[in-house]
């Protein structure tokens, strides 16, 4: 009888034997796709980019909180505003900002699909895909707006840019999740702003008035922006004078179809029961 039993796969091997103890050892550094010395030692990233109003801008975030790690959202969002994406010299310079590693910020940074890897277009055109604007339209737009800013046959792509990166009339698209407009289905955003009850030959006028250069005024919300000057804003820096930030930010906020209950409601004398106050249970006492 032979010494050795046989696997549920069919496999035979030694009696006592693991596959671990049978299999050679594999040098993943041998088959690693980038050299061997990028998997153990830290690149310097050049840091030139981020120029001394940059680093201001840095400290005046970080002066917002009381602790400087709470600074790391807006200031990834000054980083894009400065690279149109979160490069890994943004990550360092956020790390070195905040004293926190590397690691520390790109996990925060690969965390959120705000923050890109992949540098931007002059608009970032967002299409929501969730399950309501879906089957109100939302899937046929995104297709139709990936046919249309595709070339050569092929469509344009998840976080794709049609044109160079940053400069007038190239685009970003992407699919993105609910973009918390349900009742203005379906929607796209532009560097995100909204654009509500699109059709599919909407969304192809919008693009097309993008890419010659016009900005199209959003149906809710500040007039458009860029990109880059979109993530300058998030990051918490606005026109000092006071004409040009209410040009800057006025605009409609609320559309029709959002005030309709509120509405009704007001016209009826409609009220909601008061919210209940139970007294808190006594926390015991360490």
């Amino acid at each position: 009888m032979s010494s050795t039993g046989s696997t549920y796969g069919g496999s035979s091997l030694g009696a006592g034997d693991t596959h671990q103890a049978t299999v050679p050892d594999t040098d993943v550094v041998g088959i690693a796709p980038v050299e061997a010395e990028h998997l153990v030692t830290d690149t310097a990233e050049d840091l030139s980019v981020f120029d001394a109003k940059t680093v201001e801008r840095a400290q005046a975030i970080i002066a917002r909180y009381p602790q400087s790690r709470s600074a790391l959202l807006p200031m990834l969002h000054l980083v894009q505003s400065v690279e149109g994406r979160v490069s890994q010299a943004g990550i360092q310079f956020c790390a070195l900002q905040l004293d926190l590693t590397a690691a520390e910020v790109s996990a925060v940074a690969t965390f959120y699909t705000m923050y890109k890897r992949k540098s931007c277009g002059e608009h970032l055109v967002s299409v929501c895909t969730n399950t309501l604007c879906a089957v109100l339209g939302g899937d046929e737009i995104y297709k139709k707006l990936g046919e249309h800013l595709g070339a050569d046959g092929k469509r344009l792509g998840h976080n794709e840019t049609v044109g160079e990166p940053g400069q007038p009339g190239s685009i970003t698209l992407e699919h993105a999740e609910c973009l918390a407009a349900c009742d203005l289905g379906p929607v796209i955003q532009v560097n995100y702003e909204f654009f509500d009850n699109q059709t599919p030959d909407k969304a192809v006028a919008l693009v097309d008035a993008l890419r010659k250069g016009e900005k199209p005024a959003p149906t809710r919300g500040a007039p458009l922006r860029d990109f880059r000057t979109a993530e300058l804003e998030l990051a918490g820096f606005w026109p000092e004078d006071e004409i040009d930030y209410r040009a800057t930010v006025d605009g409609p906020s609320a559309a029709v179809e959002t005030l309709r209950g509120a509405k009704l409601a007001e016209e009826r004398g409609w009220t909601a029961p008061a919210m209940p106050n139970p007294p808190l249970p006594e926390v015991e006492k360490k």
